[in-house]
């Protein structure tokens, strides 16, 4: 328990953590149909109440809340609070046109470090350690989570956000960073300039990092570790109940723990949204006991997982969820943006190309990157200068470089059924 920031929570009995659990639940249930005119209309039209709900397993009678219900709530319709009590905005990182607005109060706030606490303690992280957060300080999320985290444990913070790779190289080891957070293809980008400056990852002060936001494997995981010499914990949050701080890995690496007292989660079919049991994979379902600002009632996250609830080797007893395998949706997750094929059919139909096209995603020296192979019929001079203007359309409209190449018509072969668009060759 060493390396625990709330032991209390992070050990306690089962039976007492679900009575928990079900006070703030049904306080955050009352609170949303009370201040959230979606939230009213959803159980109105259930014919079920607030009041109806008297355990955690008739949580199961309530609708879900979907991504486009958050979409179609642009910008403060889930805001459970005055915007004179909300204390900062966040938005989610996708570039679906209008991103969806999260609203923290105070007490979110204060939370949230407390979460991200759990997060960076259970890395092993002290008040001797130098914390260098590459996540982008703007409206995304991930920098100010952690950051927040890692002031309450002591750490010393290093706000890098988004500086170039050699000066982020270059203020690690001057200032001898200990422990890196940033994106696992931003680590992996580092780990190939070092190699190419020539430097050994012994020499540096790295020894841990806590990487998320983007899909990674355990392969990608070794690599990692391989080329910074580190220990690589993954963890998991989405901005739509929180950031990071929803689940995160302890040194056992035995999936990743889901902080319970403050978040429900649940596991589904899916296509019929029955509920699953233990062990048995599909999608993962949240929703938040103590947020003020952005109550979230069984969201749907799209993402594929299972829960173990055995306690860890670590002590720790709150509920394991196994790391992501996958997205319900066909949602893409590029360098921490994401994004759907059908953004990119929409640019490229404005050009009047395709409608025949491939999306191929690779990595180079650990970066992801994207392809887009599309047929036209346009002279073969002509080709570059308009696979430019697609290509600059993409970076104002989707904040991604993606490189365009310009096929001629009948090259792209249309498999019967559903068009595959997308070609991952990315290590997952």
């Amino acid at each position: 328990m060493k390396w625990m920031w709330d032991p209390k929570y992070e050990t306690m009995d089962r039976e007492e953590l679900e009575q928990i659990q079900l006070e703030r639940l049904q306080s955050t249930l009352h609170h949303a149909y009370r201040h959230v005119p979606f939230y009213q209309s959803l159980f109105d039209k259930s014919g079920i109440g607030p009041g109806d709900i008297n355990s955690l397993q008739e949580l199961r009678e309530v609708p879900f809340t979907t991504k486009g219900d958050l979409l179609r709530g642009f910008p403060y319709d889930f805001f459970a609070v005055p915007l004179a009590k909300v204390a900062r905005i966040h938005t989610s990182s996708g570039t679906t046109g209008r991103p969806i607005v999260v609203g923290y109060t105070r007490r979110d706030l204060q939370h949230w470090g407390h979460l991200n606490a759990r997060v960076l303690m259970a890395g092993e992280l002290g008040e001797r350690d130098v914390l260098q957060v590459s996540f982008n300080y703007g409206l995304f999320t991930g920098g100010f989570g952690f950051h927040a985290g890692a002031e309450l444990i002591g750490v010393t913070v290093i706000p890098a956000s988004a500086m170039g790779i050699s000066r982020q190289i270059s203020v690690m080891i001057n200032f001898k960073t200990t422990a890196l957070v940033s994106l696992p293809s931003h680590a992996l980008r580092i780990g190939h300039c070092l190699r190419e400056m020539g430097v050994e990852p012994k020499d540096t002060s790295l020894r841990v990092g806590f990487f998320g936001a983007e899909p990674w494997s355990e392969a990608i995981r070794h690599q990692i570790e391989d080329h910074l010499s580190i220990r690589a914990l993954d963890n998991y949050g989405l901005a739509e109940v929180g950031g990071p701080g929803v689940a995160f890995e302890c040194q056992y690496r035995n999936g990743l723990h889901i902080n319970e007292d403050h978040f429900y989660p649940e596991v589904i079919n899916p296509t019929t949204g029955e509920a699953l049991g233990p062990g048995e994979e599909g999608e993962l379902v949240l929703t938040t006991l103590t947020k003020e600002a952005f109550p979230m009632v069984r969201f749907r996250t799209g993402d594929l997982t299972s829960l173990e609830y055995k306690p860890c080797e670590c002590g720790g007893t709150l509920v394991r969820m196994a790391r992501v395998k996958g997205r319900v949706d066909d949602m893409l997750i590029i360098r921490g943006i994401n994004l759907f094929p059908s953004q990119i059919e929409d640019i490229l139909l404005s050009f009047e190309v395709g409608p025949n096209y491939l999306i191929r995603l690779y990595r180079e020296e650990g970066l992801d990157q994207m392809e887009v192979q599309v047929e036209s019929p346009v002279a073969g001079g002509e080709r570059a200068p308009l696979a430019s203007r697609i290509m600059k359309e993409f970076l104002d409209r989707l904040g991604l470089d993606i490189t365009v190449k310009l096929l001629e018509p009948g090259t792209i072969e249309v498999s019967k059924g559903k068009q595959r668009a997308v070609v991952d060759e990315r290590e997952i």
